[in-house]
């Protein structure tokens, strides 16, 4: 996939993308003005259409302001009655960070007459995913939604509101990526409102700036690495930059963070490159050597390495200290021990994996999965992206990355991960290595317990973290700025698409979308071609 992009005029990309600019420029204009006196009544389905579009960064003030005149409604007596729009409003007060009750539901129990309200149950659905620890009762009115829309659909497939419901179920909001839904949510949604169709036209606006943008991104990984060279003298690692890049593209999904994408992928390619080294080539001795140095952090203490790993670590030494340089000359703080300290903290939980497996040790439910969220490559990739996003760093928050079992913010992010990563369909292509599995280590520590048994218990161990991670991301005393938030909870989200192999070893989700976003605008330019994408 590194070499699917073909030439393409500099001058025509500028000039396009300087016509976009102008009319949406003129677009958004429009647009901020109808926010800002939209009648009451359509506010909250304005918010919910800007954010599923992706192009709520445009309207942060917008959005507060109406969010403040929702919260003000939530509370009062004049609340609606209709199970839709007080849905839609927990929901989207919820994740904008007000402090939003289940108890706003009180009013819809036993009331049967809902079994029969499709968009009622479609907005209660949606928020259940909302859910904290402790609000059983709104993740119970979830499956019961759920319940009742699945017997609704066999029987009422011609209705025009089928499509949005079955694919409401397939792909909730919350759990969903914007990147990959907001061309399908395009195409759909409706409306009679003026705003609408502004709405509409700056989001094929969007698209097309977007589109280019991941384009020219692609084309700046793809020249990195070729240049690093890694795959020359390292052939047993992976060679998948634009599988990796697709991370960064989805979960930082502020077209001004190009720059920020860029070097993410620099660190994700590391994390893969020696879970490579340490899964499927090192020898146990050599992998001792290898953590130690990264440990020291001195290229000038490398001797004693074999050649293959002297190459990985200077990679990682420069790259890293590029990092450092880049977050420090545009924020102003230096990184550089934080970084240090997660790539050492990864490598030493890769070589326990490494120990275990030598010896044949099957470590307890509780040790594996301490160590299991570190080896997933989370905290790494977080604390990069942290640094990098430049917001909010302070002593209180660096503390915190460098800490992992302080923030459920990114512990919850890396627990999902690792336990999609065990299923035993996540089998990565061309990879014969071992490096455990909670399933396993589970069925051993209950005796009695079948294979399907220990998956019912990850999916409900899964649903739980994403309970932790909500509250962590959406009360109060989230200790983060918004955007690194909304990283955190778009790498949880974006883990079914990068682990959910079939088969034949392939990513099927993650091919369709990524086709879907490219294959649009660059079919016809001959931009990208069918088998690099299914190279993913």
């Amino acid at each position: 996939m590194a070499h699917f992009l073909q030439a393409h005029s500099t001058s025509s990309n500028e000039q396009l993308t300087g016509d976009l600019q102008v009319r949406y420029a003129k677009k958004l204009k429009e647009l901020k003005d109808a926010l800002a006196n939209i009648r009451e009544d359509e506010q909250l389905i304005a918010v919910d259409t800007v954010q599923r579009l992706g192009v709520d960064y445009r309207f942060q003030e917008e959005i507060e302001a109406i969010m403040k005149t929702q919260c003000t409604r939530a509370y009062n007596d004049e609340s609606s009655d209709e199970l839709r729009v007080v849905s839609l409003r927990f929901r989207l007060l919820r994740q904008q960070g007000y402090h939003v009750t289940i108890d706003v539901f009180n009013k819809f129990k036993n009331n049967e007459k809902l079994k029969v309200d499709i968009n009622g149950l479609v907005g209660l659905y949606e928020a259940s995913h909302m859910s904290f620890p402790g609000e059983e009762a709104l993740v119970e009115a979830g499956r019961r939604s759920h319940q009742l829309l699945t017997a609704w659909m066999p029987n009422n497939l011609d209705d025009h509101r089928a499509s949005a419901v079955a694919y409401s179920l397939e792909h909730p909001h919350h759990k969903s990526l914007t990147r990959f839904m907001a061309k399908n949510f395009l195409h759909s949604f409706e409306g009679k409102e003026n705003w609408v169709n502004d709405l509409r036209e700056l989001g094929k606006l969007e698209f097309n700036m977007v589109e280019s943008l991941i384009r020219n991104e692609i084309q700046q990984v793809s020249k990195w690495w070729k240049e690093l060279g890694l795959t020359e003298e390292l052939k047993f690692v992976r060679d998948q930059p634009i599988k990796w890049y697709t991370w960064p593209m989805a979960c930082l999904a502020d077209p001004n963070l190009s720059e920020e994408r860029v070097e993410l992928t620099k660190s994700i390619s590391l994390v893969y490159i020696i879970d490579d080294i340490f899964d499927v080539h090192g020898t146990l001795d050599e992998l001792i050597l290898f953590t130690a140095a990264v440990e020291r952090w001195d290229i000038d203490a490398t001797g004693e390495l074999p050649n293959y790993m002297k190459i990985c670590f200077k990679a990682l030494y420069d790259i890293t200290n590029e990092t450092s340089y880049i977050v420090h000359k545009k924020h102003g703080w230096n990184p550089i021990e934080s970084l240090k300290k997660s790539w050492a903290t990864l490598c030493k939980a890769f070589l326990l994996e490494a120990r275990w497996f030598s010896c044949g040790h099957l470590p307890n439910t509780e040790e594996y999965l301490n160590n299991g969220l570190i080896s997933s490559g989370v905290p790494v990739v977080l604390t990069h992206g942290f640094f990098l996003l430049g917001q909010g760093i302070t002593k209180e928050t660096v503390h915190i990355l460098d800490n992992l079992n302080i923030s459920s913010l990114v512990s919850s992010t890396a627990t999902i991960l690792r336990l999609w990563d065990d299923f035993g369909s996540a089998k990565d292509e061309g990879q014969d290595g071992y490096d455990g599995s909670y399933i396993a280590c589970y069925v051993n520590e209950n005796q009695g317990c079948s294979d399907e048994d220990a998956r019912a218990f990850v999916v409900h161990r899964i649903s739980e973290e994403w309970k932790f991670l909500n509250q962590e991301c959406f009360s109060a005393s989230n200790p983060f700025s918004a955007s690194f938030t909304k990283l955190a909870l778009n790498v949880a989200r974006m883990v079914p698409l990068m682990y959910d192999y079939n088969s034949q070893h392939r990513l099927p989700s993650l091919e369709e979308n990524m086709k879907s976003l490219l294959f649009d605008s660059f079919l016809a330019q001959g931009q990208v071609t069918s088998a690099a994408i299914s190279q993913a």
